[in-house]
C-alpha cells in the first residue's frame, strides 16, 4: 500500500512539474500569447472610425495570439499629428498621408505602414437624392450614385436651401444645402473634403501654393463655418446620420468604411433609403500606422500582412491591399460592392492642407 501511494505522490509530483515549467516557459499562460512570448502591451492613439475594428475581439485575439495586446485611445487625426506627447506611444494610426507625412517629419518614426485604406463619401437617402435632382448636385453614373462637388460649391455660393429647390416636395426644411462634416481644425474626413473641394475650386488642380489657398480660402471657409457647430470626429455625425434621420442630417460626410460596416453588421441600422454618394472627383483615406517603438512597428507589420487581419479590416469595411479579399468578404456577408473609383485626387501636401485650415480657423 505504501508502495503504491509512493507512485502516486512521484506520478503527481512529475506533473506539477511539467506544469510549472510549462507555464513559466510561457507557453501556456493567462495572457493568451503564442508559445515562448510574453503578451506584451502596446498603446496607440487612432482616428476614431477605426474604433470598431481595434474593439473587435476577433482582432484582440489574434494580436493577443502573436504577443500584443494592444490599447487605443482616439483623437481627430490633424490632432493626433500635432499632439506633443505623440511619442510616448508605441505607434499612431491617422486616416491620411498628409497627417501621416506631418507625424514622420515632426517625430523619429521606425516604420510606417498602410494595411488599409477608404474612400470618403457622403451618407444620404433616396428622398434627398430626389429632391437635388433638379440641381445635379446628386446624380447617377452608371447605377452609381456621384456627388459633384463643382455643382455643390455653386449651390453653397448661392445660399441654396432646400425648400427653395424647384420641383423639391420631399424634403421641403427651411435651410441651407450643405453637407455636414466633422471639424475641420481637428478631422481628418473633415480636412478631405476641404482637399477635393479646394481641388475643384483651384480649377480642377491640387492647391499648391499659398497664393492658390489664399484665393479659395473664402469659398472653403463658407462650407465649413455656414454648418455652425461640428463635432471633432466623423463617429459622432455618422452616428446622428443612423439614429436621427434626414431631418437632422440630409447629407454627412463619412468614410465608406463606416457605411459598410454597418451594413455587414446587419443590425438593420441601414435602412433600404440609405445611400452612398460618391464624390466628383474623389479622395481616399490612406491609413497609415506611424510606429515609434519597436511593438508598435510590430503592430503595423501584422496589420499590414497577417491574412486573418487584411480579412477582417474587410469585414469593418476598409480596403484592404488585396482586391479579392475585400470582394470575398462582401460576397460572403452578402453586401453590394462597391464601385471601383476612377477619377481620384491626391490631397494636397501638409503644408498647404494646413495653410487652409487655419486660414478657416480664423474665422470661427
Amino acid at each position: 500500500m505504501k508502495r503504491t501511494v509512493g507512485i502516486v505522490l512521484a506520478v503527481l509530483l512529475a506533473i506539477g512539474v511539467v506544469a510549472a515549467v510549462v507555464i513559466g516557459s510561457g507557453m501556456v499562460g493567462l495572457g493568451g500569447g503564442v508559445a515562448g512570448r510574453d503578451v506584451v502591451v502596446v498603446r496607440g492613439v487612432i482616428g476614431s472610425e477605426k474604433k470598431p475594428f481595434f474593439d473587435d475581439p476577433e482582432v484582440q485575439q489574434i494580436l493577443r495570439d502573436n504577443g500584443y495586446d494592444v490599447q487605443v485611445e482616439t483623437a481627430g487625426s490633424r490632432q493626433i499629428a500635432t499632439l506633443d506627447n505623440l511619442t510616448d506611444y508605441d505607434f499612431a494610426f491617422p486616416s491620411s498621408a498628409p497627417a501621416a507625412e506631418r507625424i514622420k517629419r515632426a517625430n523619429k518614426t521606425s516604420g510606417a505602414f498602410t494595411p488599409f485604406s477608404s474612400p470618403m463619401a457622403v451618407a444620404t437617402y433616396t428622398p434627398i437624392e430626389k429632391a437635388l435632382k433638379p440641381t445635379g448636385v446628386l446624380t447617377r453614373e452608371n447605377g452609381v450614385l456621384i456627388f459633384d462637388v463643382d455643382k455643390y460649391l455653386k449651390a453653397v455660393d448661392q445660399g441654396l436651401r432646400w425648400d427653395k429647390i424647384p420641383k423639391n416636395s420631399t424634403y421641403p426644411a427651411s435651410k441651407s444645402v450643405l453637407v455636414t462634416t466633422s471639424d475641420v481644425r481637428k478631422s481628418n474626413s473633415a480636412a478631405m473634403f476641404l482637399s477635393v473641394a479646394s481641388y475643384v475650386a483651384n480649377g480642377n488642380n491640387v492647391v499648391s501654393s499659398k497664393a492658390q489657398a489664399t484665393k479659395v480660402l473664402p469659398q472653403m471657409t463658407r462650407i465649413f463655418l455656414d454648418q455652425g457647430y461640428s463635432e471633432s470626429s466623423t463617429e459622432a455625425p455618422f452616428e446622428d446620420y443612423l439614429s436621427l434621420g434626414k431631418g437632422k442630417t440630409p447629407m454627412v460626410l463619412a468614410y465608406e468604411a463606416q457605411f459598410l460596416d454597418r451594413q455587414m453588421r446587419g443590425d438593420g441600422s441601414i435602412t433600404d433609403e440609405m445611400v452612398l454618394a460618391y464624390p466628383k472627383p474623389e479622395v481616399l483615406s490612406k491609413h497609415t500606422v506611424l510606429a515609434f517603438k519597436d511593438p508598435g512597428r510590430e503592430v503595423g507589420r501584422l496589420l499590414s500582412e497577417d491574412p486573418q487581419l487584411q480579412r477582417l479590416a474587410a469585414v469593418h469595411g476598409f480596403r484592404p491591399q488585396s482586391r479579392q479579399v475585400f470582394t470575398d468578404v462582401l460576397k460572403e456577408r452578402k453586401v453590394a460592392a462597391p464601385p471601383e473609383l476612377v477619377d481620384i485626387i491626391e490631397p494636397p501636401a501638409y503644408e498647404m492642407l494646413e495653410a487652409m485650415i487655419v486660414g478657416i480657423e480664423k474665422q470661427y
